[in-house]
């Protein structure tokens, strides 16, 4: 099995769209007006409109307005300060700058339009960059 994609509803899509392709440096695939996707190296990330859920079912459709946002978008960065200087002018709320962490990633946190956090991170220690390199 391998892991596909994360898809992040809302019904903002044309602003989530504009803000990633500007985070991520990466124009967005748009097959339909109500979904856009960017396809990374090692993941797709998507956004659907509120009104894609009621094609899984009416389960899915609950869900989708729910404002809880307990999921984080993870990017691996060659340079976390360059990231940082390129971003800070552009992001409008940051939650943590470049900070190393115990586990030896230095890493910044900022939400997305629809309050989703977006962690931007660099293995900076021996052993984290031993760690990222296994693994990938």
């Amino acid at each position: 099995m391998n892991f596909a994609s994360v898809r992040i509803i809302t019904d903002n899509v044309d602003g989530l769209v504009a803000f990633y392709e500007h985070v991520l440096g990466v124009s967005a695939e748009r097959p339909a007006p109500v979904f856009a996707q960017f396809v990374l190296p090692s993941c797709t990330l998507a956004i659907g409109h509120t009104q894609t859920t009621a094609l899984f079912g009416t389960d899915s459709a609950n869900a989708a307005g729910a404002t809880n946002h307990p999921v984080i978008l993870e990017f691996h960065v060659a340079d976390i300060e360059a990231e940082y200087e390129r971003l800070n002018a552009y992001i409008h709320y940051w939650v943590q700058q470049p900070t190393t962490m115990p586990w030896g990633n230095r890493s910044m946190l900022f939400r997305d339009p629809d309050g989703n956090l977006v962690n931007f991170f660099e293995p900076v220690t021996e052993e984290a960059i031993q760690r990222f390199n296994q693994r990938h």
